[in-house]
């Protein structure tokens, strides 16, 4: 046994020998000054690595930083944005803090920025309907506000302004350069923008986003500078203490390798960075008394928009063809189609088509119209698209008489069919739509069309049998035939300066 264990240190110890004996050399043939770290990095593989990796100088750091006061929720998973639960109407501090580096931006040292502070709905079929939703719950809480700013408690706000048609959103001017903290109150509840079934419903997140501006050229804060928000859930008073405490004990339950999937508890909410709210290009308090976006183009200079009940011989047939004119193109512009839903009545989705082409408009389905914009709305949004305009319940054609002529029953038919009058001039008629069966609408329409001035106009008649002059009544009118042809004249009323329109 004793020479067994001496055969294996003999054995070992050669090995040894052997390792060491083939390690002498390495290194030797590269002396001290033929090594280089650089050398080494300036090969290809380390060039492509070095070349993806963002150099400090390029790393920008946004300008400003927004921490809210109030603890994160520990049940959210890792790569999931944070939840923060929030209590109606209590008070959570915002800290403002200026996060620039030294030299960055030097055009707001020593000024003043405007802050925008909203509550808006996290998830994006709300949000396509969000006038709505509101709408619907001025009309539940009259008198209140979705966010209100606690002004007591606040530091280093100053102007601070809200508006009434804007209940989910303050504002109020900062300098960075001084400790500055807005304390906030949220009065909406989750539960109440959920459609109500047995109880217990799950709440819908909201978001709360800050967007800062600078001002520009004249003086208004309309410059963008940075936006960030956060994900939160409202509960009514003590109630966002008890969720804290409940998503707690649950994770307390968990394993060690589930806890891994979560992210922990943070004292403190950080808002991320975030593209701007739609409409702080054109914020809804601005320093300038134009207080709405406004839209320009070559056309609103130098035309204007028609009565859509108006016919005249210039615009034959503008009752019902008018459409022509006023219908969405497909190479509309993003501000002609801005104009295009103001002038057909849809201002209130103004904000939510901001970034939409008239190409982008027209190809929404009508359910997705009726999804945005609700039934009504959507609706008629889709055939104001696709051009469906009211059809005239009457058309007739009418042609004035020339003074010095007159016609026997048989030529009246004879120029119904195109033929000349004495001058060899051809009747030329004009078509009338009439919206109502009145007679009145037939007054109105005749005035129009012919340059007559309404006031002037006392009776409207029509020529019977053997030359007799009834009066047209709405009666009558309701049994005028579709496409009928008249002949009119004008008689003048003595001592009175009015006209008599006779049709024949």
């Amino acid at each position: 046994m004793a020479w067994v264990l001496k055969m294996d240190e003999v054995i070992e110890s050669g090995l040894v020998h052997d390792f060491d004996a083939s390690l002498t050399g390495i290194g030797q043939e590269l002396g001290a000054g033929a090594y280089s770290m650089s050398d080494v990095l300036a090969l290809p593989i380390f060039k492509q690595e070095d070349s993806s990796l963002p150099l400090d100088d390029e790393t920008k750091n946004p300008p400003f930083q927004y921490v809210m006061c109030a603890a994160t929720s520990p049940a959210v998973k890792l790569h999931d944005e944070t939840l923060t639960y929030l209590n109606q109407g209590q008070s959570y501090e915002i800290r403002m803090l200026d996060n620039r580096k030294m030299g960055d931006m030097p055009e707001i040292t020593g000024k003043l920025v405007k802050s925008i502070i909203r509550v808006v709905f996290h998830d994006r079929r709300l949000q396509y309907t969000e006038h709505q939703q509101l709408e619907g719950w001025k009309w539940n809480r009259p008198g209140d506000r979705l966010l209100d700013l606690d002004i007591p408690m606040s530091v280093g706000i100053i102007d601070t302004r809200t508006n009434p048609s804007q209940l989910n959103a303050v504002e109020f001017l900062w300098d960075p350069a001084k400790r500055t903290s807005a304390f906030i109150q949220v009065h909406c509840i989750s539960t109440e923008f959920t459609p109500r079934k047995h109880g217990g419903e799950k709440g819908v997140p909201f978001r709360i986003q800050v967007d800062t501006f600078k001002q520009n050229e004249n003086g208004e804060y309309t410059d963008h500078l940075h936006s960030a928000s956060c994900q939160i859930k409202v509960f009514k008073p003590k109630g966002a203490d008890r969720k804290q405490k409940t998503d707690r004990e649950k994770m307390e339950k968990r394993t060690a390798h589930e806890k891994e999937k979560y992210q922990p508890s943070y004292d403190t909410t950080i808002l991320t960075e975030c593209s701007p709210w739609p409409d702080t290009t054109t914020a809804y308090v601005n320093n300038s008394p134009s207080t709405a976006p406004t839209f320009t183009s070559p056309q609103q200079s130098t035309c204007s928009v028609p009565d859509s009940n108006s016919s005249s011989p210039n615009h034959q047939g503008d009752g019902v063809l008018q459409t022509s004119s006023e219908q969405l193109q497909p190479s509309a512009t993003t501000q002609e189609t801005q104009q295009w839903l103001l002038k057909n009545r849809f201002s209130s989705y103004t904000r939510l088509f901001s970034n939409f082409s008239g190409a982008d408009l027209l190809k929404l389905t009508k359910e997705d119209l009726v999804q945005i914009c609700g039934a009504a709305d959507g609706i008629r949004l889709y055939n104001s698209l696709k051009s469906r305009s009211v059809r005239p319940r009457l058309t007739i054609y009418v042609c004035q008489e020339q003074p010095g002529s007159s016609l026997l029953q048989g030529q009246q038919q004879a120029a119904g069919s195109g033929a000349e009058n004495g001058s060899g001039t051809p009747y030329v008629y004009h078509a009338i739509y009439l919206e109502e069966m009145v007679a009145s609408e037939v007054a109105r329409k005749l005035a129009l069309v012919f340059n007559i001035p309404f006031h002037q106009i006392n009776q409207v008649y029509r020529q019977g049998p053997t030359g007799i002059h009834i009066l047209v009544s709405d009666q009558m009118v309701q049994n005028f035939q579709d496409e009928s042809c008249f002949l009119f004249s004008t008689v003048k009323v003595e001592n009175s300066g009015g006209i008599h329109i006779i049709l024949k």
